[in-house]
């Protein structure tokens, strides 16, 4: 699996992809990562800033107040908050309850979650330092 792992960095490395590691610090380290991903399920995770690489940055995920303060104790750079519009699976955030959640930290967040051509606009209002949008991304990709 290690090897695999080394693979997929080298691609990433010469494609200009950034590679995170999900919820396993050690793993990250061992295969060179750029950084790891903290889900909102992971509250027990701690990390040590001083140990890490300059470089290496530590991503998470939140969906209320007491998410994002554990995420803030693991050092996290950039927050998704999640999710901000309805999809098919899952309840909306709405634009007021995201910027309530936005300024009960300074971290930077990343929408996330039924974003699509529609509602772009609402996503503009709300100005997050960055969104993420698995379904929109795909249908931007064509043939």
């Amino acid at each position: 699996m290690l090897k695999t792992l080394k693979e997929l960095r080298n691609f990433c490395n010469k494609n200009g992809r950034k590679l995170y590691v999900n919820n396993d610090i050690h793993l990250a380290q061992k295969i060179g990562a750029d950084g790891l991903y903290i889900s909102s399920s992971n509250k027990d995770l701690i990390l040590c800033s001083g140990k890490l690489k300059k470089k290496f940055k530590i991503l998470g995920s939140a969906h209320n107040i007491k998410e994002i303060k554990i995420k803030e104790i693991q050092n996290v750079a950039e927050i998704f908050l999640s999710p901000l519009f309805k999809d098919k699976k899952n309840k909306k955030l709405d634009v007021f309850r995201y910027l309530n959640l936005r300024k009960a930290t300074n971290i930077k967040d990343i929408a996330l979650g039924g974003i699509n051509e529609k509602n772009l606009k609402r996503l503009k209002l709300i100005d997050p330092a960055g969104f993420a949008g698995i379904s929109y991304f795909e249908k931007k990709k064509g043939p």
